[in-house]
Formats: structure tokens, sequence, C-alpha cells
């Protein structure tokens, strides 16, 4: 073998090229207020986002409001919550997972936390559809 067949990949081999990748942080930020709008119903623009270093992982904070029904309909209709998802706590709790999944797979960062805090409620009409 000579240096000029070391050289080429062999077949089926994965190519590897020189330099170096990187994902901004304001990509990330991005990702992470769509999926986080896309998981709990609530518009990217309206969610801020946050990340610190977690012992050589990120660890994602978000800041949204989230959606809700007027508290007049749940009163004539308690199943209301559930077309929703549940309640706020459930709703958030449940969304955690999922945005971690999610970023870590549409970014390939790893991600090791997400914490979420509601900063208000935005009326909205029926329930959410899964």
């Amino acid at each position: 073998m000579t240096a000029a067949d070391a050289a080429v990949p062999a077949r089926g081999a994965e190519r590897r090229l020189a330099g170096h990748n990187r994902v901004s942080t304001q990509a990330l930020t991005s990702t992470a207020q769509g999926v986080a709008g896309e998981v709990l119903g609530v518009s990217p623009t309206l969610i801020r986002a946050s990340w610190r270093d977690d012992q050589g992982y990120l660890a994602l904070s978000l800041a949204l409001p989230i959606g809700i029904p007027s508290l007049t309909r749940v009163l004539q209709d308690p199943q209301l919550v559930a077309g929703f998802g549940g309640s706020i706590w459930e709703r958030v709790h449940a969304a955690k997972g999922e945005i971690l999944d999610r970023v870590t797979r549409i970014s390939g960062s790893t991600l090791s936390r997400v914490d979420i805090r509601v900063t208000g409620i935005r009326i909205q009409g029926g329930g959410r559809v899964r």
C-alpha cells in the first residue's frame, strides 16, 4: 500500500474533512424557542431562552407564558382542562423531556436539563389537539 492509497477512504468508510463545526448560541436559542413553542403551543417570539454550563453539558432555561382556557369556560366544562393537556404544572412537567430530546436531536448538542418558568398566561379558545 502506498501513501496515496492510504489517503483514499475505503469504500463505505466515512470521509472526514478538516475543520471545525460550531452551532452558535443564537442558533441554539432559536431552535429551543421553536421546539418549546411547538410543544407548549406558544409563539416562539414570546419565549425567552438562556443557556448555562452544567458540568460540560448545556442546561436550558425557558421563560414563557402558557395558554389556558378561560376560567368561565372551565367552570362550565371542567373537562376542558384535560383538552389542553392537563394543568399548567402537568403540561410544563411533561414538556421538559420532550423539549430536551428534540433540541438534542435537532442541534446535536447534549442537554443536561430543561428548566421552565411560566411567566404569565394567555387565554386560548378550544383545547389542544395532539
